[in-house]
């Protein structure tokens, strides 16, 4: 495979190609019960918070949820430790509903930017996934790492057949 196929492929692919669409989504009036709830039988690590117009309005996942108890993204193995002993730590988010911990504005993309700028946007903001919406903000989709990881193999099989 030649070096112009590999650095092209991120261009070529665009999010609407990759992007997961039907994505459960959650209010911010939503319990924080529920939203556990959802993560764990669905097997998902965030879910896109939405208004009644189906525009995102933040992104709730496992890392807000666990913020409540303490254990922030910043949060080294010894801060948790030290939790565990009783003593609390720093950055602890309180609330009962979505809109108490959500993180907001949720990290968002158009559906026609290509892989590569996902992919640059996820590692600037060293987080996993975005939501996709249109030029009102509405939800289109979700892409995760692993969905971008997805496509990108399957592109290379389809080149190594061709």
């Amino acid at each position: 495979m030649s070096g112009h196929i590999k650095s092209s492929m991120g261009v070529e692919l665009k999010v609407k190609d990759v992007m997961t669409k039907g994505v459960i989504t959650i209010t911010k009036f939503e319990s924080i019960v529920t939203v556990a709830d959802i993560l764990q039988e669905r097997n998902i690590s965030g879910l896109p918070v939405v208004d009644k117009d189906n525009k995102v309005v933040g992104i709730i996942t496992q890392a807000d949820i666990l913020s409540m108890v303490g254990v922030g993204r910043d949060h080294t193995f010894k801060d948790l430790l030290k939790y565990m002993l009783g003593e609390p730590l720093p950055g602890k988010k309180l609330g009962d509903t979505v809109g108490d911990i959500m993180t907001t504005p949720a990290v968002t993309i158009k559906a026609d930017a290509n892989i590569a700028e996902a992919i640059q946007l996820m590692d600037d903001k060293k987080i996993r996934r975005l939501t996709v919406v249109d030029d009102k903000q509405k939800l289109l989709g979700i892409i995760t790492r692993a969905d971008i990881l997805k496509a990108v193999l399957n592109k290379v099989k389809e080149l190594r057949k061709g």
